[in-house]
């Protein structure tokens, strides 16, 4: 593990040492953490969260976008059948959402997007991503040590198996969602009996914070990996295996 020096204030110094005290960690902990949170911006801070939980509905609408959208409206309650009772409405919801539109009742405006979830920025997409890559490598890591006779334990492989994410979180859950669509796309397929199965993926626990560690130990190890060449040079050895796995626990708990 890298080494960084910084030279700071006193006072500066004190206020850290107070702050991982109140955290119960210790100094190098505390840092360690904050700078993983600034680098990899996973975890959400109260701001984090009160943007979050907006509505997505805009305080007003261009006239162009109020007219393209009450068309849309009245063209759906034409060809919706008379008995239409689903996501849609009938006609006369249809028709009153275009009067809305029409006359301008920007308080009203939110329905047009009750429908919309925050986005899924591109870095927390690619932190999904890697994550699935990470429990796939060592997946097919454990199965090649398997066929060569290796005896890999029962802890070991449950360490390295993907946990989901934790559908209770704003953030987490999401990232769930998005794993689903993806396996159902017939990507990540050997996560399918999990993600698709009663527990749909969910960790019942925050998963994030040990994900990040665990990518971060599997990053160095590809990275010392990376002058290798053949056709299985992308596979872990046991010991990488269990370099990865023991970085699920925080290193004030180790």
């Amino acid at each position: 593990m890298a080494t960084i020096t910084v030279r700071i204030d006193d006072a500066v110094r004190d206020a850290l040492q107070a702050k991982a005290e109140e955290e119960r960690q210790t100094l190098s902990d505390f840092v360690r953490d904050r700078l993983q949170d600034a680098v990899f911006a996973f975890r959400e801070d109260e701001r984090g969260k009160s943007e979050r939980d907006k509505e997505l509905g805009p305080d007003t609408l261009s006239a162009l976008d109020r007219h393209t959208l009450s068309l849309l409206h009245r063209i759906l309650g034409r060809v919706l059948p008379e008995d239409a009772n689903d996501v849609d409405g009938d006609r006369e919801y249809q028709l009153e959402r275009a009067k809305v539109l029409e006359r301008g009742f920007t308080k009203e405006y939110w329905m047009e997007f009750a429908g919309l979830r925050p986005e899924l920025s591109p870095r927390n997409s690619e932190f999904v991503m890697d994550v699935l890559e990470m429990f796939r490598i060592a997946l097919y890591s454990i199965n090649d040590l398997q066929e060569q006779g290796v005896v890999i334990d029962e802890s070991l492989q449950r360490a390295l198996t993907f946990d989901g994410f934790d559908h209770n979180d704003a953030l987490e859950g999401q990232m769930s969602d998005y794993v689903r669509f993806l396996v159902q796309d017939d990507k990540w397929t050997e996560q399918e009996a999990f993600v698709l199965g009663p527990d749909r993926g969910n960790s019942h626990h925050q998963s994030v914070p040990i994900y990040s560690r665990m990518l971060t130990e599997y990053r160095e190890v590809k990275q010392n990996k990376s002058r290798k060449t053949g056709r299985k040079s992308y596979l872990l050895t046991e010991e990488e295996l269990r370099r990865i796995a023991a970085s699920r626990v925080h290193p004030s708990r180790r």
